[in-house]
């Protein structure tokens, strides 16, 4: 049987993003961890936004484009409970050593992490519009 390190590294898949000699610590940990996983859970951020906006943000629906992009990143960044349960998803998926190599720098790689989640959740927006009825 396959040890879960091996398992989630063939799971999540390959890097993503650049990675160069010239990349920071921070930025290979970016780009061979954390938006692997960030693309693995994709489906589940938008669901658990989706419950999120349903219960804490009852006229999400009729917002303004410009102002549901601001409610995605005002939730994530306002709402602390929210935003630690969104990271408890990324890290569930970090190994060990990656986890220990996160907890170094923990407060710079949240940071990134919470950004890319922001992002992504804003590059799908349109999927929120969809839920309407």
């Amino acid at each position: 049987m396959m040890d879960r390190d091996t398992f989630l590294k063939e799971f999540r898949g390959e890097t993503l993003g650049t990675v160069s000699a010239q990349s920071s610590p921070d930025e290979l940990f970016q780009n061979q961890t954390i938006r692997p996983v960030l693309k693995l859970q994709n489906d589940l951020f938008v669901a658990v936004f989706i419950n999120y906006v349903n219960k804490n943000k009852a006229d999400f629906y009729s917002y303004t484009v410009e102002k549901k992009l601001q409610t995605i990143e005002n939730s994530i960044q306002k709402d602390i409970k929210f935003r630690n349960s969104l990271k408890g998803m990324v890290i569930a998926f970090f190994t060990v050593d990656e986890y220990n190599t996160y907890i170094q720098n923990s407060s710079s790689l949240n940071k990134r992490m919470m950004n890319l989640v922001i992002d992504r959740l804003k590059s799908q927006v349109q999927l929120f519009e969809l839920q309407s009825n």
